[in-house]
C-alpha cells in the first residue's frame, strides 16, 4: 500500500481542496505572491495575511528523476518519475508524472501538464499528466 499523507491544521485546506478535485495553494494578501508548501506566513515578505486560492491545475515540467528502485508501496509502478513542476501561478511542487512512459524521450522539460488526483486512503494526492493526454 502506498503511503498516505497525514493532514495537519496547516495543510487541511490543501487536502480539502484535493478531495474536491481542486488544487489549492496560498496567496499572500500583502505582496500578492502565491506560494507552496502550506505555512502561516508568506516566505517572501513574512506577511501573515494569507488566503487559500484555487490554482489553475496547469503546470510545466521543471525537473525530474526516473526512479528504478521503488519505495515501499510503489513496487508495481517502477520505473516512475519523481518530478518538480512549476504551476502556472509561479510556484513549484514535488509530485509524480503519470499517463506517459517514464523515459527521458517522453519527459521533455517544460512539457505542459495538468493536475489529476489519485485517492489514497482518506486523501486525494495531486499528480500531473501531459496536458494533451498520454503520449
Amino acid at each position: 500500500m502506498k503511503p498516505v499523507p497525514k493532514p495537519t491544521p496547516e495543510t487541511q485546506p490543501f487536502w480539502d481542496g484535493t478531495a474536491a478535485g481542486e488544487l489549492r495553494i496560498q496567496r499572500c494578501l500583502t505582496c500578492e505572491r502565491h506560494y507552496f508548501y502550506p505555512r502561516p506566513n508568506c516566505p517572501r515578505c513574512g506577511g501573515d495575511q494569507v488566503e487559500w486560492v484555487r490554482a489553475s491545475g496547469r503546470a510545466t515540467l521543471y525537473s525530474y528523476v526516473i526512479n528504478h528502485r521503488p519505495a515501499p508501496g510503489f513496487e508495481d509502478e517502477a520505473p516512475y518519475a519523481i518530478a518538480v513542476v512549476e504551476l502556472e501561478e509561479g510556484v513549484r511542487m514535488m509530485t509524480n508524472i503519470v499517463g506517459v512512459p517514464n523515459v527521458p524521450e517522453q519527459l521533455p522539460l517544460d512539457m505542459e501538464l495538468r493536475v489529476v488526483f489519485e485517492r489514497r486512503g482518506d486523501v486525494c494526492v495531486p499528480l500531473f499528466e501531459p496536458a494533451g493526454g498520454a503520449a
